[in-house]
């Protein structure tokens, strides 16, 4: 019995496609060579992205974890994919000669996106639209959007704790971000509006997500709860550096006690994720794993 054309075909069209992916990926590498290096730096010396350190590995174990479906996903290369692969050239582009390295790091993921929809196929696209998402967390946001999260952030926080610091006997007065206490004054800084803690929590929640949840519906709600968690966890940071200069010491409130309770915080925060998670258990049980 000889083997029927169309299977011929598609393994030569498969054979073709994983080359060309091949090659590309060698493209890519050369093309974003220096983005990457800055982006790295970034995630090294930028405390606000270090988070973003976690990503290439995660990518690197979706991608194993997910080895069999990849291998099982039909390969059906489409010319659809340069309806992504033009438009990723072009915000590549605009990055590099607009000296703007959010745009050249977000031209990536649309790129490869495109590149995987033209060689491999749309259902392979499909099957790794989580990893794409996964690369654009590890990109940090440009200044202008970071300044319209930070600043009501750092509202928000100072609003919050100095409304629990009267509860614990100690008189405030609120002027903005600045909190004025009997001894001291309190600036929510940009650093203390609680910005690193939030991008950190959401991808670990995205990541505890993957692990723990079956669903694209639970994954979602729990990494939404990062974000009230994060903020609460912050305002309880002020907060308590508001009891210590009160009561204790505002050398050492506002010296070991502010940085370690940044740790303190994030572990307190994990656990609410925990128990966000446990919570959703309890509801609405469910039965088998996550995919």
């Amino acid at each position: 019995m000889t083997q029927s054309p169309s299977t011929g075909e598609q393994a030569a069209v498969s054979r073709s496609s994983w080359w060309a992916a091949a090659v590309l990926i060698v493209l890519l590498a050369l093309l974003y060579y220096g983005v990457a290096i800055k982006l790295v730096k970034d995630w090294w010396n930028i405390p606000d992205y270090s988070h973003g350190l976690l990503i290439p590995f995660f990518v690197a174990f979706l991608v194993w974890d997910k080895r069999v479906a990849l291998r099982a996903t039909p390969l059906a290369p489409s010319w659809g994919g340069i309806s992504l692969i033009l438009p990723g050239l072009f915000i590549l582009m605009v990055g590099v000669f607009g000296a703007d390295l959010f745009w050249a790091r977000t031209s990536f993921v649309v790129l490869v996106a495109g590149l995987i929809w033209l060689l491999l196929g749309k259902p392979m696209l499909g099957e790794t639209k989580f990893l794409l998402f996964v690369f654009l967390l590890g990109v940090p946001l440009p200044v202008l959007i970071m300044n319209h999260i930070t600043f009501p952030l750092q509202l928000m926080a100072s609003q919050l704790a100095s409304s629990l610091l009267p509860l614990a006997g100690v008189p405030v007065l609120r002027e903005g971000n600045v909190i004025q206490l009997p001894s001291i004054q309190l600036e929510v800084a940009e650093a203390c509006s609680g910005i690193r803690s939030l991008m950190s929590l959401f991808t670990v929640a995205v990541i505890f997500g993957y692990f723990m949840e079956p669903g694209f519906g639970r994954r979602t709600i729990l990494a939404l709860a990062s974000i009230p968690i994060a903020v609460a966890a912050n305002a309880a940071r002020i907060f308590g550096t508001g009891l210590c200069v009160q009561y204790w010491d505002p050398v050492k409130a506002l010296g070991f006690f502010h940085e370690f309770s940044g740790w303190l915080m994030f572990i307190v925060s994990l656990s609410c994720l925990y128990f966000v998670h446990t919570l959703m258990r309890v509801v609405k049980p469910y039965k088998g794993v996550a995919a």
